[in-house]
């Protein structure tokens, strides 16, 4: 029995020692996966961590990896339009380099590359590394591409954070905002002339443009440089009450994020820079200049005018022969008389149209918001230049001017600004030509559009009271005239009380033989192809389908246009 009890004893002792092993294993077992557990915990935060910054990149392309900040890099203000939408702005950027001094595995790191960027051309990468050079291999690379590129981990790949100026627009506003160079310096345009403000600004500066406006004007005058087979054209929607611009077009134009050179001629700013002859357009200017000085009245008549005239051995002619040869002073600026304008000019004399245009700003070079502005070319006055100035030849200027002085003749003889920049225009405005002058010019330019003997009648763009003028000029190469046209459209809407200008001009338009016009004073009349090339059959048709765009958009942010 005592054996046995003892047998029990040191069977119970055991059991007690192999239960207290048992328990020791537990507890170590359980330590140990405690301290598993642990470890993969905080493996886990520090990668949910590391995975957070990275997603930080997305808005600032900041990563956990260490970016090399460029000394070059100042910040330049955002620039946005008179509605607040972003036309420029800045942002940072990484650029990729590589270290070729650094590289350990040349072959294993091309790879790799070709991996991620398979269209590259390797030739000149490979050129650099075996020449153990420091060289860029993507600039602004995308979010994907950066992360892809960094987890290679390879000490030669060096990231640079960069503050970069991007262009939403592209093409929009080329000729406006202008260029940077690579030192962060403005070279053309708003980047140029606001050069120190953008880089002492942090808040946007707000210019008088429309983006929506903007659209619409460069769409349809895309559109007809190609239906018209242009070489050029441009468009200014001005409003005449303060001198903001809503839209300034010149085509052809050029994407800002990719532009480098800006010294083609091809893309000069046609609006600003671009000095012309614009023909009849000036027609108003004397008949303005002779109401102004009381001279004529609207009424005054003309008897027997000659159909054509000879100064200095230089003819000059009606453009059409159906014109009359007696014509009130009205009729001559509706029917686009040559004879007729003459002999006002004539009347007028050359000093008081000569202090006209100058009043209106015609004759010396404007100031304006970016430095692409023309110099009119000076003018000899005299008997011969005084005669062809009064109806638009030989005489120059640009079409920002132009738009400038039609808005003091629409906003009852107010000088103004033209501006691209907002800025507090409520100050007391100059007069500076007779009130009366607007009053009897604008219905002259009302029947222009909507009579049938005026030459604008493709304009008369059903439910805002468009008025205006035209002008067709033969194109002056190397100091002699040619058959090449710069055809001009300066309209004004509503006429019952003037907001816009818009000016318009084509630079060699051509005749399109299968173009429909369609006539909108509700006789549903359809023509094919243009019986001559003129203003009237170019310059008129797109600016009536511009207007047919962009009015609902001026009617709806601008009242006034009702």
């Amino acid at each position: 029995m005592i054996k046995k009890e003892t047998r029990i004893f040191l069977e119970d002792q055991q059991n007690d020692f192999l239960y207290q092993k048992s328990k020791s294993n537990l507890n170590i077992t359980f330590n140990r996966i405690s301290f598993i557990f642990f470890v993969f915990f905080i493996i886990f935060i520090i990668y949910s961590i590391h995975l957070i910054h990275l997603g930080s990149r997305k808005t600032n392309l900041v990563s956990s990896y260490k970016i090399e900040t460029s000394s070059n890099d100042l910040y330049r203000a955002d620039i946005v339009d008179r509605n607040n939408k972003y036309l420029v702005k800045t942002v940072s950027s990484i650029d990729i380099g590589i270290s070729g001094k650094n590289v350990i595995d040349t072959k294993k790191l091309i790879l790799n590359l070709k991996y991620i960027f398979p269209k590259k051309d390797y030739s000149i990468i490979e050129k650099n590394l075996k020449n153990k050079k420091f060289f860029y291999f993507e600039k602004k690379i995308s979010n994907e591409n950066y992360e892809k590129i960094m987890q290679l981990g390879d000490k030669a790949i060096q990231p640079e954070e960069r503050l970069t100026r991007i262009y939403p627009e592209k093409n929009l506003f080329s000729h406006i905002i202008g260029q940077i160079d690579n030192d962060n310096n403005g070279i053309s345009g708003l980047e140029k002339s606001l050069d120190d403000q953008l880089k002492s600004n942090q808040k946007p500066i707000k210019l008088t443009v429309d983006k929506d406006i903007q659209f619409w004007v460069r769409s349809e005058l895309l559109r007809f440089n190609k239906i018209f087979d242009t070489k050029g054209s441009s468009a200014i929607l001005m409003d005449v009450t303060n001198g903001e611009i809503l839209s300034l077009v010149s085509l052809p134009d050029f994407d800002l994020n990719k532009r480098k050179k800006i010294f083609d001629k091809n893309f000069i700013n046609r609006a600003t820079k671009g000095v012309y002859e614009f023909g009849s357009v000036f027609k108003t200017f004397t008949l303005a200049a002779a109401f102004d000085e009381k001279i004529i009245e609207p009424e005054t008549e003309f008897i027997d005018l000659p159909k054509f005239l000879t100064c200095a051995g230089f003819p000059i002619r009606e453009y059409d022969d159906k014109i009359p040869s007696s014509l009130t002073a009205e009729q001559i600026l509706i029917r686009s008389g040559n004879i007729g304008s003459v002999r006002i000019g004539q009347k007028l004399g050359e000093d008081k149209f000569r202090l006209f245009l100058s009043k209106i700003g015609i004759l010396e070079k404007i100031q304006f918001d970016i430095e692409e502005v023309g110099s009119p070319i000076k003018f000899n006055w005299g008997k011969c230049p005084l005669a062809t100035a009064s109806f638009g030849h030989g005489i120059t200027t640009t079409l920002l001017q132009l738009a400038k002085a039609y808005s003091i003749i629409a906003n009852g003889g107010y000088d103004i600004t033209p501006s691209l920049i907002k800025r507090d225009t409520s100050k007391e405005r100059k007069r500076i030509l007779s009130e009366n002058v607007s009053k009897k010019i604008l219905p002259i330019l009302r029947k222009i559009v909507v009579s049938k003997e005026g030459t604008a009648s493709l304009a008369n763009v059903e439910g805002y009271e468009i008025g205006g003028k035209t002008g067709t000029a033969n194109k002056s190469l190397s100091g002699e005239y040619s058959n090449k046209k710069i055809n001009t459209f300066v309209s004004v809407f509503p006429i019952s009380k003037p907001k816009f200008v818009l000016a318009l001009m084509l630079d060699e338009p051509k005749i399109n033989e299968n173009y429909i016009y369609e006539y909108r004073d509700g006789s549903n009349f359809k023509l094919k192809g243009s019986p001559r090339n003129t203003a009237g059959w170019n310059s008129v048709e797109v600016s009536g389908h511009i207007v047919e765009k962009i009015g609902p958009i001026l009617a709806t942010k601008y009242s006034e246009v009702n």
